[in-house]
């Protein structure tokens, strides 16, 4: 069967070399029984080409069984998929057949398989490995028939490397690597996904079909569609629904599609951040900081020592001090000039070498916060005063990724 047959048959609509050539892998491995990991973006139909194999192979007259492997608790998870005895954990009344028992013979399509518990995976491994498995509760080895189809929305080799998934097992799942191009990589492909979807929801409820102007498909087109082909569905069945003007112009679709240059998230949905921090880096960011700042001070005090109190020296020596002063200290409107440090005249009789002689009289001491969290919130707003609120710039400044700083604004409430 050639791609475009593939095509009418499972409903697939698009001209993208991309595309094409997953429909070619998953026909050319159909016929064999080898594992398939396939990977993607959610929302890009990972599940299609896995009926696509399923379908073209000999299994097809078997039972084909989809998991959602993040959707179930992983308390439960090894009951589900293997079976479990009677009694052999609380509520367990009756035995069970898990879901490799009743697809013997067929095929599992085992979606966010990166989600799996350890023990789940050894479990999953040993079946790739001889076809065998236990019940939960049972000594008893049970055998099985069954083709395995895995996929992803995340990159399972970097779980590896932080060991939370097994390589034997990657490498066991990964014998074919299919991966389903993103909506934003089949450009050409968006209008006329648009249009079938606009076309079948219009007949669904009864409405006059839709026209694009051209301003509209050029954003249609040039939108990045995070939410991949799911959400460009979602999109033409509201526009079908609420959509009074049959002729939509590219301001009408707008109020549809969320403006990402002006998005308040945190960063843009469909970027990749880096790992994020941890809270203790941002400790460390404050703890860092005050160090520096009584490094600083130390060296204001010791200038003014070594010049005898003569503090209108020391206030030209070390201008850059001052003003970093200045800044910090918030004073009282109309007095932001008034920070002055108070020294000793000759005309005082004081001996400038006594160290023990230079005090103020009227001033007020104030102990300082040594709060982590105070410290914390005061840095931030810092950053984000000298970015004028912008939080990728004040996020570089303090040395966190944006979704952090995000988060410890609301944790703030700052």
């Amino acid at each position: 069967m050639d791609t475009q047959n593939i095509k009418q048959r499972f409903g697939i609509i698009g001209n993208s070399p991309l595309l094409n050539r997953a429909i070619d892998i998953a026909s050319q491995v159909a016929p064999t029984d080898m594992s398939v990991l396939i990977t993607g973006e959610s929302g890009s139909g990972k599940e299609v080409f896995s009926h696509i194999i399923h379908q073209m192979s000999a299994r097809k007259h078997g039972a084909f069984i989809a998991v959602n492997c993040g959707a179930i608790p992983e308390g439960t998870i090894d009951s589900e998929l293997f079976g479990h005895e009677k009694g052999s954990f609380t509520g367990a009344h009756e035995a069970r057949k898990g879901y490799f028992e009743v697809a013997n013979g067929g095929t599992i399509f085992l979606d966010e398989v990166a989600e799996l518990p350890l023990g789940t995976q050894a479990r999953l491994l040993r079946i790739l490995e001889s076809g065998e498995y236990l019940r939960v509760g049972s000594s008893k080895v049970q055998k099985t028939d069954v083709r395995i189809i895995a996929a992803t929305n995340v990159d399972v080799y970097n779980r590896v490397k932080n060991g939370k998934f097994r390589e034997d097992l990657y490498y066991r799942l990964n014998t074919v690597p299919l991966r389903i191009p993103a909506l934003h990589e089949r450009k050409e492909d968006i209008y006329l996904l648009f249009r079938k979807f606009a076309a079948d929801f219009s007949d669904k409820y009864r409405s006059p079909g839709l026209h694009l102007e051209q301003d509209a498909v050029n954003i249609l087109t040039n939108y990045s569609w995070p939410g991949n082909v799911r959400q460009l569905k979602n999109i033409a069945e509201q526009i079908c629904v609420l959509e009074k003007d049959r002729n939509v112009t590219g301001q009408a679709l707008l109020n549809y599609i969320p403006n990402e240059a002006g998005s308040n998230l945190p960063m843009t949905i469909n970027s990749q951040s880096k790992e994020d921090f941890t809270e203790r880096d941002i400790l460390y960011k404050v703890l860092f900081d005050m160090k520096k700042d009584m490094v600083e001070l130390k060296k204001l005090v010791a200038e003014i020592i070594q010049h005898g109190g003569n503090t209108a020296t020391v206030l030209a020596d070390n201008p850059q001090y001052i003003n970093q002063l200045y800044r910090d200290v918030e004073l009282p409107a109309g007095q932001e000039h008034a920070f002055t440090i108070q020294h000793h005249t000759p005309g005082n009789n004081v001996n400038n070498n006594n160290n023990s002689d230079y005090f103020a009289h009227d001033a007020e001491e104030v102990e300082e916060s040594l709060s982590l969290v105070d410290k914390e919130s005061d840095l931030i707003k810092k950053a984000l005063k000298k970015h004028k609120g912008k939080r990728k710039f004040a996020a570089q400044e303090l040395g966190i990724s944006e979704r952090t700083l995000y988060r410890k604004i609301k944790e703030l409430n700052l």
